[in-house]
């Protein structure tokens, strides 16, 4: 309950309300994250509006406003946004375990930004819906980082010809945790084919699209559902058989600091561009495209 009746609150009355200080009241009024009025040369806060503010941050969205968030990149791997984030020196740390998992991380407030590549086929379409479902009224943006060769990375020596999805029926098959966007995405197209995951022969989960790599090349697995960079890298067969979206969906506020920014300065440089174009299967020409915007 609200402690009085009045269509407006006082900085005390949203103090006591929220179970903060009035000094942190200000705060959050001066960075314009909490609705008010100056109206009449104080501050007054609209019951309405904040009763929805309150709303919108207690349904699973992002954390009360205010919360530091660390600097810390969440999500998805991909190995050319490992490779800016070291040689851009940005100061961002990563916990990189999947794009469902960086989501509900960065709902949580536990980092700036986070890493997806999570496909919607009712919508057919990368990312956007997942985005504006859990973030439609927060400030955040989806920012596009690279398309990407997805497909099966196979060993040289694996046997019968892997050519196709339906070719992995009995075959060891490295996964990811279930988290991961990749494997969202091969429980999508296997089903779209009819086969069910016990028709396939599934090793112990991969956390990276590498170690994922990496179990094939070391003849643990037969195939692995994959990057085109990372099988080349390995010497490794590769079966293409989807290009995917990998975009960035970052805090507002954060994006204008300085890791953020360092790091996106950098994603504009030669050096980023030469890398990128050395790499096979990665498609840098719509990078830094806004392709949602909170409100």
């Amino acid at each position: 309950m609200t402690p009085s009746n009045s269509e407006f609150l006082t900085t005390r009355e949203i103090a006591e309300l929220l179970r903060i200080k009035e000094r942190k009241v200000y705060e959050l009024a001066s960075g314009g994250d909490i609705p008010c009025s100056r109206a009449t040369g104080k501050l007054l806060f609209p019951r309405q509006a904040v009763e929805a503010w309150i709303a919108r941050r207690s349904s699973g969205s992002l954390p009360s406003p205010g919360i530091q968030r660390p600097n810390v990149l969440l999500g998805s791997h991909d190995p050319l946004l490992e490779w800016a984030l070291r040689e851009s020196r940005c100061g961002l740390a990563t916990f990189l375990d999947g794009s469902l998992d960086g989501i509900e991380r960065f709902a949580n407030g536990e980092g700036v930004a986070t890493g997806l590549h999570v496909y919607a086929p009712d919508a057919d379409a990368w990312n956007v819906p997942l985005v504006r479902d859990r973030f439609a009224r927060d400030g955040v943006v989806l920012v596009e980082f690279a398309w990407r060769d997805r497909g099966l990375i196979v060993a040289p020596t694996s046997g019968p010809a892997i050519r196709r999805l339906e070719d992995l029926r009995g075959r060891r098959v490295v996964p990811r945790q279930p988290e991961a966007g990749s494997q969202v995405l091969l429980a999508q197209l296997l089903e779209r084919l009819g086969i069910a995951p016990s028709e396939l022969a599934l090793t112990a989960p991969a956390r990276s699209e590498t170690d994922a790599a990496l179990a094939v090349l070391d003849g643990k697995a037969d195939a692995a559902f994959g990057l085109r960079c990372l099988a080349r890298q390995y010497q490794l067969g590769f079966v293409p058989l989807i290009r995917e979206r990998f975009d960035l969906l970052v805090d507002r506020r954060a994006w204008f600091e300085p890791p953020l920014q360092r790091l996106a300065g950098f994603c504009r440089s030669a050096v980023f561009g030469t890398k990128a174009a050395e790499l096979p299967g990665y498609d840098v020409a719509g990078l830094g495209r806004v392709h949602f915007n909170g409100t």
